[in-house]
């Protein structure tokens, strides 16, 4: 039986160089949910989504995944779990953008063991799903930011986890390629149930898709609702330092952020 909870996380604080990041976190994110993780540049959230996905050495707190340490997981069954789609895409080595994508089944081979068709199909799938299927020969390194993007997120799309953490994973990406990403996300979220977490800077494309918001500011949560509760005039000021108009579209009836021009 799946656990009603994806991850738990018990008073999570982290430091840089004795410099606080993260001070006593406390969140619960619940299966099969699509989170918008919200906040201003520095706030804390791409930290955050480093520590749930393991890259961080966490001394204070806990973090369960599934109501398991997160301490306890070896990495192929971390990575069977949780995918994660950072927000630096740059790639050392020139992989071709298919053998990229592919190493996202990875956790499911053993040693020297070469991918089967079912792992070909998986690939394909998701490259298919993300637009970029026709640039599967060519060498990362030669692509936009916007179609290194896509592949860095169709190869966390081809772990095929239950758990998928993005940090700002539609930033330099087209209107088009945007709202097309997120929406291919949701319907992942809604049909196959799969838990997802984003970092995102458009309050709007966070309000439309999300069904919680995380809203972070110096390290700490600041609230935690849907996009009705989080999305306030007064909150934005507080944490944005702007002023807002919130407007209810009727066809939705989903809260939508416009900015006051006048002085």
């Amino acid at each position: 039986m799946k656990s009603r909870n994806a991850v738990k996380i018990n008073d999570l604080t982290f430091s840089y160089d004795e410099e606080p990041v993260l001070e006593k976190i406390n969140l619960t994110i619940e299966t099969g949910k699509f989170y918008g993780l919200l906040g201003p540049n520095g706030s804390g959230k791409t930290t955050l989504l480093r520590a749930i996905a393991g890259l961080l050495d966490v001394k204070t707190g806990a973090i369960l995944v599934r109501d398991k340490d997160l301490k306890r997981f070896g990495t192929k069954d971390l990575a069977k779990e949780m995918a994660i789609v950072p927000q630096n895409t740059e790639v050392r080595f020139d992989f071709s953008v298919f053998d990229l994508v592919l190493m996202g089944r990875a956790p499911y081979l053993s040693r020297f063991a070469a991918e089967g068709p079912e792992d070909l199909r998986i690939a394909r799938e998701m490259m298919e799903l993300t637009d970029i299927w026709r640039l599967r020969d060519r060498s990362i390194n030669t692509l936009s930011g916007g179609e290194k993007q896509r592949t860095v997120i169709a190869r966390a799309l081809t772990q095929q986890t239950g758990i998928i953490l993005l940090d700002e994973p539609v930033s330099q990406l087209d209107i088009y390629h945007q709202i097309e990403i997120i929406k291919k996300l949701k319907v992942w979220n809604r049909e196959r149930g799969i838990t997802v977490v984003a970092a995102l800077h458009d309050l709007n494309l966070a309000a439309a898709f999300c069904d919680y918001l995380i809203l972070m500011n110096h390290g700490k949560i600041h609230s935690l609702g849907t996009p009705d509760e989080i999305l306030k005039r007064e909150t934005i000021k507080e944490i944005y330092g702007v002023e807002v108009e919130i407007i209810k579209t009727p066809e939705r009836g989903k809260p939508y952020v416009v900015p006051k021009l006048s002085p």
